[in-house]
């Protein structure tokens, strides 16, 4: 698959302008953090019905109820990862959640070098196709953005002060999980997207879709995460 130079600064655009608008909601503070995943959310949700309603328009409505468990819970969980450990107060009770941005950072920084990595290596050496529901993957490309992936957020998890308040192992694991659990995600969403006969779920990203095509590594990469940070670091 060659490098399609022009395709590449579209894309490359959109992403500072994404990535500008996520930065912003993920770092300012925890109200941020709530808007921004509460338009992410509702994004995906319009989104993804109108994708089953492509699918099957008899059944669309009942089947738009997967979105709970494919759109909802994973954004919940999200949100749970940045707004835990409530502060309390003896006189007033629970005031606040204490917000961190450590752990949603990591996810996204996670499948942002996975996607951006698997898709530099694969233009460049990849010749293996990885699956036949996405056809432009390939197996060099996937394994080189899993690697490098696992790799830059470990190094920056031992560098950064605020992230050596969590083992390198740990930041090995997350990164891991997302990478793998982040091209699933991706590998799903172009499931629906095919039996909905569309290449794109939406157009508000130019060069990359819409909202379920830029966060669906998101919704299988964090419901890992939190299981695995839940069960075996808090």
């Amino acid at each position: 698959m060659a490098l399609n130079i022009q395709t590449f600064k579209t894309r490359s655009l959109t992403a500072i302008i994404f990535v500008i608008v996520m930065l912003g909601g993920l770092l300012i503070n925890q109200w941020g953090f709530i808007a921004l995943f509460t338009i992410i959310h509702f994004g995906c949700w319009y989104e993804f019905v109108k994708l089953m309603k492509k699918i099957n328009t008899d059944k669309y409505i009942g089947n738009s109820f997967l979105g709970l468990t494919y759109i909802t819970i994973p954004v919940l969980m999200m949100l749970f990862l940045g707004l835990y450990k409530p502060s309390y107060s003896y006189d007033k009770g629970y005031e606040s959640f204490q917000y961190s941005y450590l752990i949603p950072c990591a996810i996204i920084f996670s499948i942002w070098i996975n996607d951006t990595m698997a898709y530099i290596v694969g233009s460049f050496i990849g010749k293996t196709p990885f699956s036949k529901i996405s056809p432009k993957k390939t197996w060099e490309g996937t394994l080189g953005g899993i690697i490098l992936c696992v790799v830059v957020i470990t190094l920056l998890g031992y560098a950064l002060p605020l992230a050596q308040s969590i083992k390198p192992i740990h930041w090995i694991v997350i990164s891991l999980l997302c990478a793998i659990g982040g091209t699933a995600g991706d590998l799903l969403e172009s499931k629906i997207k095919r039996m909905a006969d569309v290449k794109d779920s939406g157009s508000i990203m130019p060069g990359h879709g819409g909202f379920l095509d830029r966060f669906d590594s998101l919704l299988i990469a964090t419901p890992l995460v939190w299981l695995y940070v839940n069960l075996f670091m808090f």
